[in-house]
């Protein structure tokens, strides 16, 4: 049995320790019933339940959520349209998302499928320095995408 101010009052029967916490105006709770004994501590229910919900909210306020950004590329693309799409790689890397990298191929393009592998190792040798390679490029169906990480994480 613990009393409000954390404090070990001891081994006592179920009926003096709700006794007790009636006397004193608060709940018993069991906080360790596998333990022998069980453990039982006096408490305001309300304000222990008030207190993990700031707890949780504030543990889920420090958290950093990572985002899966994409960016999808064509087998011919023109120098300009490739550094904006750059850009913007380089943007959601420094915002700390990864971001998949998707190069498309439409009827015939199929057959530069190394066309696609040259855009995809220029993308990961032009974010080298703020990003890193997570999976290396891998063919399914009619794209082929890798995916990218920031350095730091």
């Amino acid at each position: 049995m613990v009393d409000e101010e954390g404090k070990v009052v001891g081994i006592m029967s179920k009926s003096a320790a709700i006794d007790l916490a009636r006397s004193k105006g608060l709940d018993l709770i069991l906080v360790a019933p596998n333990a022998q004994p069980p453990v039982a501590r006096i408490l305001d229910y309300g304000k222990y339940k008030y207190e993990l919900a700031k707890r949780e909210q504030k543990a889920k306020k420090n958290q950093k959520i990572i985002e899966i950004k994409e960016m999808k590329f064509r087998p011919a693309i023109n120098e300009h349209d490739y550094q904006t799409k750059l850009k913007h790689i380089r943007r959601f890397l420094e915002d700390g998302n990864k971001v998949k990298v998707t190069v498309m191929f439409r009827g015939r393009e199929m057959a530069f499928i190394d066309k696609g592998k040259e855009i995809l190792d220029r993308i990961a040798k032009d974010v080298s320095d703020i990003g890193t390679v997570e999976k290396e490029a891998k063919v399914e169906g009619r794209d082929m995408w890798m995916m990218l990480k920031p350095k730091n994480l």
